[in-house]
Parts: structure tokens; sequence; C-alpha cells
């Protein structure tokens, strides 16, 4: 059991961590809790490099924490397959933070649906080139920040990219949450015999930019309502890092791998008429293994 919760923050979870020669890269890290997962891991001593779309934004923080910037568009593979090709040496951490919340219908240069194509196929194909680097580590960690809005919908693989169903920006949000899930639950069975460990979250409720395409009072009543009318608990954005920054570096869970955590611990298994813990449908091996098929084939990358 965990010694931290839903008040713990990603500095009080990695106090006493020591990640000096550790090489981090936060996807997103230049706003929200990415922000505060980028500050944890530099303050425990790890060389951090933010991943974002608008590195000018970013370079006050980053000088902030001493870490560099680099430009990285996750809905754009040719900017995906240009990070890696220009990251050098191991890679020991890497948190895929960066996303999109139901934001209205757009599409990819591949016709891909934008949410399922940054929030997951970005990131498959950034973990997925980044490999090699992740391997040379000699122990490694991805930490895939996935929602509680995974309940709302599995990976409808006959219609991902929603070209027969209507499009519902709640539904899918929440197919690429549960994408994130599953892609931690194969990754880490088919990358752990390397000393690659990848697991899954839920930060949580934050206000943060992440919400620009919503209405957050409807946010809450829907969320209260599939909650069994139990309200939405905010958490601070240094509350939000917690779970992505002890997954990232915390020794306490070096071996963990596969997984699902919630407010700093592995999550329960989800009771219907909630939106506490995890679906069954998230963490499903026969779908985990069925999204990397398809992912592999959208992405065209060799592994």
């Amino acid at each position: 059991m965990s010694e931290f919760g839903f008040e713990s923050t990603a500095s009080e979870v990695l106090a006493g961590a020591d990640l000096s020669g550790k090489r981090a890269v936060v996807t997103g890290g230049g706003s929200g809790i990415g922000v505060e997962t980028a500050r944890a891991l530099a303050n425990a001593g790890a060389e951090v490099t933010l991943a974002v779309r608008n590195t000018a934004a970013a370079q006050e923080f980053a000088q902030e924490i001493k870490a560099q910037v680099m430009p990285l568009d996750l809905a754009d593979q040719a900017s995906v397959r240009a990070f890696a090709e220009a990251w050098e040496g191991p890679l020991h951490i890497l948190v895929n933070n960066a996303g999109v919340m139901a934001s209205p219908l757009s599409r990819t240069g591949e016709g891909w649906e934008s949410q399922f194509a940054t929030n997951h196929l970005g990131h498959f194909a950034l973990a997925a080139r980044l490999l090699p680097s992740l391997r040379q580590a000699g122990g490694a960690r991805v930490v895939a920040v996935s929602s509680a809005a995974h309940l709302r919908s599995p990976v409808v693989f006959e219609d991902i990219h929603f070209e027969r169903r209507e499009y519902e920006p709640w539904l899918a949000y929440g197919q690429s949450k549960t994408a994130n899930v599953l892609f931690a639950v194969e990754a880490d069975r088919r990358w752990s015999g390397d000393g690659i460990r990848v697991n899954a979250l839920n930060p949580g409720g934050i206000h943060t930019n992440l919400q620009r395409h919503i209405d957050v009072d409807e946010l809450v009543r829907t969320a209260t309502a599939a909650n069994g009318g139990v309200p939405i608990r905010w958490k601070t954005p240094e509350q939000g890092a917690a779970t992505s920054a002890l997954l990232a570096g915390s020794p306490t869970v070096a071996d963990v791998g596969g997984k699902y955590y919630d407010d700093c611990a592995e999550a329960a298994p989800n009771q219907p008429g909630t939106r506490t813990g995890v679906a069954a449908y998230a963490l499903d091996p026969e779908a985990a293994s069925r999204l990397w098929d398809v992912s592999v084939a959208a992405t065209h990358i060799t592994l």
C-alpha cells in the first residue's frame, strides 16, 4: 500500500529520490500537470527535456528548472519521427503527458480522428521510435497519462476514427484514454524483458488548459451523475502530477508494470455507477494486443 494518496504532491512523492544521471522526457511539459511533473523530476536530479508544440512559451519554465526544450507535435507523425531522430543517447524516463480533451471533430492528414491521433498514436509512435534509447538506459520507465474518462468508452475497433458513427467528443476522448492504458499493458509485456516498465495513470480532476474545448460546469454535472451523484474532488496541478511523478521516478514502484494507478496507488476494478477505478476492458490483454497491431500498421513503424 502506498504511503501517498489524493492530496500528495509530485514533490512529496519524489522527496528523497535520487535521479542524478537519469534523462527524462515529458511531453506537454510546458503547461498544466506537465510542468509539475517536470519540476519534480528535475528537483530529484534528472536531466529533463520538455517536448512541446510551442517551444517559445516553454523557455522561461525550462530556464527555471534547467531543462532543455525540443519541438514535438504529437498529431504530426513527421514531427514525432524528427524528435526521435534528434534524440541521442539513453532515455531513462518517458512521460507521455500531453493531450487534447473533448475537442471538436478534426482529422490529421492521414484522416485519423485528432484525439486518438494525438493522445494515443502520437505517443505510441514516440515510445516506439525511442525504444533503442530506452533499451540503452539499462532500466527505463514509460508513463502514460490516462484519465477516469477511459470509463466512457472502450476502443471501438470497428470504427476508431468515427468514419461511420456520429462523432461525440467525450466518447472520442474516452477511447483515446482507454488506448493509453492498453498501450501500457502491451508495451510492458513486450519490453519488460529489456528492463523497460510501462504503466498508466489517472491524474484526477485538475483545472488546466486541457479543458479549453469544454464547458467545465457541464463536465462537473456529467461526471457527478456518472459517479452516482458524488461530486468531483478537484486537485491542484501539484497534486495532479503526483501519480505521474511516482511512476516515473519513485524507487517504490521500480518493479511495477502494466498497471493503472490512481491517487498514487494501483486502482481497484471499476464498480458500475461510479467513475472510479479501472475498467476491465482497459486491462484486457487481447484488446491490448489488437490495439498494438492496429497502431503498428497505422504508423508504419518496424519494431
